[in-house]
Formats: C-alpha cells, structure tokens, sequence
C-alpha cells in the first residue's frame, strides 16, 4: 500500500477500501505475520507496529520522555512508561509555552491576588500561603489539550504530539478557592486568569508567554489547588517550581506554572492564548480541513473520556499457549469512566476489563484484562473507556478541528503472537 505520508501510524491522504484490502498480504509480509481479523481494519489505517520509536531524549529530571520541541521545550512520556498508578515526576510530560525562569528563589517567592472583582490585593509568600491555610493532596489529572494532535488529517499545527502529554501525580498544596475567599470575591467574579515567571520567547518585556484561567465555579472546586509538591517532594523546574495551579480534568494549559499572579476577573479572561483559535474548538461540527472564523471557535473546558493501554509495550511478542496480560489508566474531565473495553478484532467485538474507581475526583483510574488469542498473526490491542453518561471513545478520529485539539480516539497496541 502507497502513501504519500503517514502521521502515527494512519495515513494522510485517503485509501479505497478496496486498496486496502489489497494491500493487507503487502502489509502482513512486511510485519512477518498475518494479520489476523485484517479485514475488519479500517480503510486508511497502517498497523500500529509501524508507529513505534524508541528515540529517547535527555531532560534534567526526567527518565526517557521524547522531546517534540526545544523552544520551549516539549517531551512527551512513551505509553508503557506511564504504567505506574502515580505518576513519577520523572515521567510526567513537559509543556512550556516560553522560557522557564533559570534559578526560582522559593524563599523569596511571592504570589499577588488581584483583579475588578477582586475585594482587596493582597499578596503572599510562599512560607505565608504554607502557614496560613490548609494543606491538601489530591491526585490530579492533567493532559495537554493537544495530546494526540498527531493523529489529525489533514495535519494540524502545534507539537505532534501522540499519547504521552497526561499524567497522573499527587498534588500538594492549598485549595484556590481559600485563598480567594481570603482576598474576597465580588459577587461580579466570572473568571480568574493567572501570570507567571516564564518570558516570551521574544524575551520582549512585559509579554506574557501564556496567561490563560478557568471560570470561577472550577475555580472553586474542592480539587482546584495552588501547589508546591508533587508526590511528596517540591515541583520539578520543568514542571512549574516552586508555585502551580493544578485543575485536573481540564486542559493542562489552565493549570499555570511558575505562578506569579492570579486576577479576579469580571469577564472571561483575555490573557495570552485565551483567544483567537487558541484552545478552542469549533462551536459547531466542521468538516476536515475547513476554515474556521475566530468566533465560531468555543473555549476547550472537560478533557473527553480516554484511555491508555500501559502494559505491555507497543510491538511486544506473545506466545499463543499464554495468556496476555493488558493494563493501563482511563480518565474523564467532568466524571468518572464506568467502563473499559478491549478489541483484538479492529473493533468488531469488545471484552469489558475490570476497573478501579478513582482515588479522589479528577484522577485517573486503572484498567487491565488477560487476553487469549485464536490463532497465531499479527494482532492489534484496542482500548474504549465509557463515562458515566455513556459516551464512549470514537475508534479511530473524533471530529477534526483546526489546532487538532482533545484527540480521544482508541489507543492501540501492536501485538506479535507466536505458536
């Protein structure tokens, strides 16, 4: 089968059914096995064993992510690392917008409230925020809006990334919503924004490289923290040291590191990325590659229902006398999953996985099965989470929009079963 390019594993220009077919004997030679329930394979899609890098890259803190860009640096976290139940700081991925600041000083570290709907300014050092309020630890969800834009046809701009930009660590810190209520709220309040330490890549002075917020009702929510820890030890650099909001379940472009600043807003906040096509989707179905005005674009809130598959790793070779063991983490941005599923047909029939309920509101949960197969071939594992209001993961794409944002489509794994 011919492509003129291919972006994770499925092709960029369209294939006949036909074609397809044709090609699966290509397809199996060059896998060096058949490719057993072949014919229920989507038209367009190339086998996910073709998918697979093993090209690590090298960050300060961090254990085998792969970058996708390094102004500023972006690195994901390749699916079989994300395997833990809490994510280790060294495997949570990293998103920057700008330049980190080079050297945090936590000890002169200062947080100012403000804004129109805010009763006062006030501001706080970090010994101060640690001293006169309540800790909590939660853990929180956080996934790049973006995860997955590598799969969109027609391409998408923005780092391609694939599966790895979520994570699921354990978040210390105090509740936003004390410290809000603390400075006062107006009864005017609509949205707050935040600020940070990082520069524009222009280093131009006074320019934001990303300020973006949340409305107020998430700003209040019992899970919605400015934090200084992950898993019991303080923020990585990478990852926001010494301050951070976390909004788990939202896109991880609300949840502002190196944080500086938070405005009481009485309008949805108008920062740096919170318009134009930034973080939005279109408000209304389009087709794939149309263009779309600004104002027709709608403001990303709830990440989808989602899962991965974390065990085993993409590509792996199984005897056909053993069962193969399948697990890995599933997430909902408003709720919890009720359901995962797993597909060896392409989809055509699905076996339900048992299922952890979540540690506390907006955490992941986990998921794993044993899989029996029927004969030996090359076979692909498929993964479908279900929410508690029923909606369920698309197979392949969901709807196509313009910056290739909220990408839920099934995750799949290669899998080379031998007699």
């Amino acid at each position: 089968m011919q492509a003129d390019k291919t972006v994770f594993g499925r092709t960029s220009n369209s294939v006949t059914r036909r074609g397809f077919l044709s090609g699966l004997k290509s397809l199996s030679v060059l896998l060096g096995a058949e490719i057993v329930y072949g014919q229920f394979m989507p038209a367009g899609l190339i086998p996910a064993a073709f998918a697979q890098s093993d090209s690590p890259f090298s960050i300060k803190g961090k254990d085998g992510l792969t970058v996708l860009n390094d102004r500023p640096i972006n690195a994901e976290t390749p699916a079989h690392l994300l395997d833990d139940a809490v994510t280790p700081a060294s495997r949570f991925f990293v998103r920057n917008n700008g330049i980190m600041p080079e050297n945090p000083d936590a000890n002169t570290w200062t947080l100012t409230i403000e804004g129109e709907s805010a009763a006062q300014t006030k501001t706080f050092t970090l010994d101060e925020l640690k001293s006169q309020f309540k800790h909590y630890t939660y853990q929180l969800t956080v996934e790049c809006g973006g995860n997955g834009r590598a799969e969109f046809s027609p391409a998408a701009t923005g780092n391609q990334w694939t599966t790895g930009a979520v994570g699921c660590p354990s978040w210390t810190g105090v509740r936003l919503k004390d410290v809000l209520k603390a400075v006062g709220v107006k009864d005017d309040a609509v949205y707050i924004g935040y600020y940070g330490d990082d520069q524009h890549l222009s280093r131009t002075p006074g320019k934001a490289a990303i300020s973006r917020g949340v409305p107020i009702n998430k700003a209040m929510e019992d899970e919605s923290l400015i934090a200084w820890a992950m898993n019991d030890a303080p923020l990585p650099l990478v990852n926001g040291y010494p301050l951070r909001l976390v909004f788990g379940g939202w896109p991880a472009s609300t949840s502002g590191k190196w944080l500086k600043k938070i405005v009481i807003r009485n309008q949805v906040h108008d920062g740096a990325k919170m318009l134009g096509k930034a973080y939005r989707t279109p408000c209304k179905p389009v087709a794939p590659g149309a263009k779309v005005a600004d104002e027709d674009m709608c403001i990303i809130e709830a990440m989808p229902v989602k899962s991965l598959i974390t065990f085993p790793k993409s590509g792996t070779t199984q005897a056909l006398s053993t069962p193969l063991e399948v697990r890995g983490h599933a997430w909902c941005g408003n709720s919890s999953v009720e359901k995962v599923y797993t597909s060896i047909d392409f989809g055509q029939t699905w076996q339900q996985a048992s299922l952890t309920r979540p540690k506390n509101r907006h955490a992941w949960q986990h998921f794993k099965t044993k899989i029996t197969f029927p004969q030996a071939g090359y076979y692909e594992v498929w993964a479908k989470a279900e929410d508690e209001s029923g909606k369920a993961q698309p197979m392949v794409l969901p709807g196509w929009n313009p910056k290739g944002y909220l990408n839920n489509a099934c995750h799949r794994i290669a899998v080379s079963v031998t007699a």
